[in-house]
């Protein structure tokens, strides 16, 4: 079988990102988008209040006037969210044939990458993608990661990242040890010791952790 879409990790911190539309599904757009600081330019003629508000902070760079060709070809990446389909395609157009990635809202046909449905909890992000065969299942299943990956996990990943480092720090170029070191933390019962422990003591136990 032949897939479409091959789900990646793309850094976008400061890639200039181009989003056409003005309206509440593209201030959805924004919004992600802003939780990878890239540097967001909104193109439209009218715009929902809070991007105007995020307009006002400093957050993006909003233009109200219509879309102009082939504008698209000059950023990293482009989101097409407009009720006009014919400038949807348009806008599709003039990134794609310039090699950028260009997503139209609810459009597959005209899309280089797709919105996963996604639960985050700090570091961790669990995806999951129907290929944009049937993106109901995919929000049905985002529900089912955030009981697999409930809150507390937010906790875990900071002390998980930060035992990284003391690992790394401690046992440099030893494998083995460091093997069994992400082994005691992954056996550890995080979510009575996030509940029942101060940060001290949680620090003292992956310090344990970490010369056991």
């Amino acid at each position: 079988m032949a897939y479409t879409y091959m789900p990646v990790s793309i850094k976008l911190k400061n890639r200039p990102c181009l989003v056409v539309g003005g309206g509440i599904v593209a201030l959805r757009k924004v919004e992600a988008l802003l939780d990878y600081e890239c540097d967001v330019t909104v193109v439209a003629p009218e715009v929902d209040r809070k991007l105007e508000y995020f307009a006002g902070r400093g957050k993006i760079t909003l233009e109200k006037r219509t879309y102009e060709s082939p504008e698209a070809a000059r950023y990293g990446l482009v989101i097409s969210a407009t009720d006009d389909r014919d400038l949807n395609h348009r806008v599709y157009e003039d990134g794609h044939h310039a090699g950028v990635l260009v997503n139209v809202v609810d459009d597959p046909p005209h899309c280089d990458f797709i919105f996963p449905s996604v639960v985050r909890r700090h570091y961790l992000t669990a995806a999951v993608s129907t290929d944009g065969q049937a993106p109901f299942v995919a929000g049905h299943l985002r529900a089912v990661l955030s009981t697999v990956f409930p809150e507390h996990w937010t906790k875990l990943m900071k002390h998980a990242a930060a035992y990284r480092g003391m690992v790394r720090e401690r046992w440099d170029g030893n494998t083995l040890k460091k093997q069994a070191c992400f082994e005691r933390f992954l056996e550890a019962d995080w979510k009575a010791m996030l509940k029942e422990r101060s940060a001290e003591e949680i620090q003292g136990e992956l310090t344990r952790m970490l010369e056991a």
